[in-house]
């Protein structure tokens, strides 16, 4: 005898219950107008039909109190909406700071994922229950979407940038993750699943999860080294790049004078554009390395540089006005 399928699934990680509470009220919202009107519509029909075939309706000027009413009411409720929705949405885009992060890309028609350790895995991924995880995402191809409905959370997965979404598993179990964007002819085969373990299984599965694999950080530093990107990034700032020690999540300051976040997307678009935002007190002589680089090596490089975040800033670090956590 087949199961069937519930009517929402599963709640399993600490969004679930808030979404699913907020979608209950406007679904019960949207019902308690839909049978007001609707018996509304029967009274009136009743009470006021033509009881005479000569009978003419009496003039109706309106009542001041009806008319706040069924403008007030609606309006508190959609306020009350947009606000609690707010506050849902909010909590989803700001990850807390002890996130476990995994890489995420999106290619037709398939999901690869890295663990933080470099151990890559194809339309699986397993992470720890009652942790906090931070996917970071982008697209090979076309846009994408992951969606874990379980979970609660989706977004879109974008070619050229970088997406993230977080959640924190609450529940042990394995959970269908989807591409909810179509993407092309075999949009429907790609997915996967969510592994969620207990933290010991979860750091059993990844230290004996067979074959050798590389830490992003070692294969971010050894691309570095075999793109001479050492050559003008020294670390103690002297070269004719900007040293990249302490400069991951910082303020950078540009030519132009603006100032911006050195996160994913700013290393990411230094590393494919260079010249699109050129750092204060340097010159445009860094070459593209568009195309000679998979998205993979390209996050390789990312994790290198944002290893080097706690490193100090040499005081010739021009450009670098203010580092991570600090004022």
């Amino acid at each position: 005898m087949q199961s069937q399928l519930p009517l929402f699934p599963e709640q399993a990680s600490n969004f679930a219950p808030h979404v699913d509470a907020l979608m209950g009220f406007i679904i019960l919202v949207c019902l308690g107008f839909a049978v007001a009107v609707t018996i509304a519509i029967i009274v009136f029909l009743y009470m006021f039909r033509r009881k005479s075939p000569g009978a003419i309706g009496v003039a109706i000027h309106g009542d001041m109190r009806l008319e706040s009413a069924w403008i007030g009411v609606p309006l508190i409720l959609a306020l009350a909406m947009f606000a609690w929705g707010a506050i849902v949405y909010v909590d989803f885009r700001r990850a807390p700071p002890d996130t476990l992060d995994i890489y995420v890309i999106g290619k037709q028609w398939m999901w690869k994922l890295q663990q933080p350790n470099g151990l890559k895995e194809i339309n699986e991924l397993h992470v720890p229950v009652g942790q906090n995880v931070r996917l970071i995402m982008s697209s090979e191809d076309v846009i994408h979407d992951f969606s874990v409905p379980a979970f609660r959370v989706k977004m879109d997965v974008m070619p050229g940038h970088y997406n993230t979404l977080w959640f924190r598993p609450t529940r042990p179990g394995k959970y269908h993750f989807y591409c909810s964007q179509y993407c092309g002819t075999n949009h429907a085969i790609m997915g996967g699943w969510v592994t969620v373990m207990e933290p010991d299984e979860y750091t059993a599965w990844l230290a004996g999860s067979g074959g050798a694999h590389v830490s992003p950080v070692v294969a971010g530093q050894t691309l570095f080294a075999e793109k001479a990107c050492l050559t003008c990034h020294q670390s103690d700032g002297k070269g004719s790049a900007p040293s990249l020690n302490g400069v991951f999540g910082g303020q950078v300051r540009l030519a132009s004078g603006a100032v911006v976040t050195a996160d994913e997307g700013y290393i990411r678009e230094s590393i494919l554009n260079p010249n699109a935002k050129i750092v204060a007190g340097y010159q445009p002589l860094m070459p593209t390395f568009q195309g000679q680089l998979t998205e993979e090596q390209t996050l390789d490089l990312i994790t290198y540089v944002r290893s080097l975040q706690g490193e100090p800033v040499p005081s010739s670090g021009a450009g670098v006005i203010q580092t991570a956590g600090k004022n």
